[in-house]
């Protein structure tokens, strides 16, 4: 999605630079981070600061259109995390030894699960990020 610049900066002023999903930065990453609509545009999502979440390639391609997915652990129907009305802290805790964000609660294994937060690539590079003391 293009937003334009001003509406760009908010958002990513808001997330400190980093992606709302998975929390990487965005200096570390070798693409510039995408802004997403939570609630998809093609659901009636609006195109405003409380509707937008500043996304890596990696969550944004992996959440698409999706608001929810299958809780791993139950097989339950779960919404996806709403970086606007969930805390990251309660949902998803880092693991500083293996680099895998590990979900907490329901809707934190969904989120994890469907974008596919612990991929080789993602958790090798949060490794690494540990290593150097970035996260």
């Amino acid at each position: 999605m293009r937003v334009n610049d001003p509406l760009r900066a908010d958002v990513a002023n808001r997330a400190n630079e980093r992606c709302e999903y998975c929390q990487y930065p965005e200096e570390h990453s070798p693409s510039s981070f995408q802004v997403e609509h939570i609630v998809p545009s093609s659901a009636d999502g609006p195109t405003e600061l409380s509707n937008l979440a500043l996304a890596c390639s990696h969550c944004n391609l992996h959440k698409g259109k999706r608001q929810e997915g299958i809780d791993p652990q139950t097989g339950t129907d779960v919404r996806l995390f709403n970086p606007r009305s969930n805390d990251w802290t309660v949902h998803f805790r880092l693991n500083q030894e293996t680099g895998e964000i590990e979900g907490q609660t329901s809707i934190g294994r969904t989120t994890v699960e469907v974008l596919l937060m612990n991929a080789e690539q993602p958790t090798r590079a949060r490794r690494n990020l540990i290593r150097f003391g970035v996260l």
